[in-house]
């Protein structure tokens, strides 16, 4: 079972794929946003599935998949967090995850255009296990607790401009993360109970041509000792994403040329789903 957002931009509705078959959810919520999941909105949905309470969509195939939960409160990101993408990066494994945040609006479906922005001539990949929670959570007391919080996992591409990032940053990163639709998320969100989190492939390619090819048991940071972490230091919101960090093959390695107007970005990660992004100059 997974849950989605179908339709044009800004009018999505909730929808459940369980089979092949697409229902819809609008009898149960007007959306997939953080108020529903922490409401248990993923059991109630399950159990309108399995009650056959839910209509069939038909048609949903032609339908625009937009990101499977509604904007959030917060994107927050993690740095570095695979030792191969530190080190291609030119740095040392961090000893403490590097958090940074990409603007809730960068939040876009998985197979909507990407803008390169003016003047950007450094614009790279990143795919990344994305962690949706699922209800508040401040001050966890451990990791399993911290497991307990997440609602489901998606499919995010933390997509970058380095020069914004590294050169004009002010010690930050953020600037380099900001831009229009500088995160496509999904196809689906796939609830927690359905996935194990340190055993997943995630890949990505350029025109067709492999780029990363990694596994999450290669994290840093486990998704369990991250969510733990930044609730000592942060209130985590029902809805919110966190991106995990990506593994090593990215342009920023100066093994492969940065985006250009025109290519095309595939990644995909193991059990939810694929995205392809085109990218265009902007102007």
């Amino acid at each position: 079972m997974e849950l989605r957002r179908l339709g044009p931009i800004g009018q999505e509705k909730p929808a459940l794929v369980s089979d092949g078959a697409t229902y819809r959810l609008d009898s149960l919520t007007e959306d997939i946003t953080g108020a529903f999941l922490a409401d248990g909105g993923i059991e109630k949905a399950a159990a309108a599935l399995a009650a056959g309470e839910l209509p069939v969509w038909e048609g949903a195939e032609a339908e625009r998949v937009g990101a499977p939960i509604a904007r959030p409160e917060a994107v927050i990101c993690i740095g570095q967090n695979y030792a191969a993408h530190a080190a291609e990066s030119g740095a040392e494994p961090p000893t403490t995850p590097i958090v940074f945040f990409k603007h809730p609006n960068t939040v876009v479906g998985p197979f909507d255009e990407v803008p390169i922005p003016p003047g950007a001539t450094t614009v790279d990949w990143e795919v990344e296990l994305g962690v949706v929670i699922g209800r508040r959570a401040s001050y966890l007391k451990d990791e399993q607790e911290a497991l307990d919080v997440i609602a489901g996992y998606v499919t995010s591409h933390d997509v970058s401009e380095r020069n914004f990032q590294l050169q004009e940053s002010g010690g930050q990163w953020s600037k380099g993360k900001c831009a229009e639709n500088f995160n496509p998320v999904g196809p689906a969100l796939v609830p927690a109970a359905d996935v194990t989190p340190q055993e997943l492939r995630l890949w990505s390619s350029v025109n067709g041509e492999v780029r990363q090819d990694s596994n999450t048991s290669d994290m840093i940071f486990s998704v369990a000792a991250l969510v733990h972490h930044l609730s000592q230091y942060m209130v985590l919101s029902p809805g919110d994403l966190i991106n995990t960090g990506t593994p090593q093959g990215v342009a920023l390695s100066g093994r492969f040329p940065y985006l250009a107007d025109g290519d095309v970005v595939e990644i995909g990660i193991e059990g939810l789903g694929d995205h392809r992004s085109v990218f265009v100059q902007r102007g």
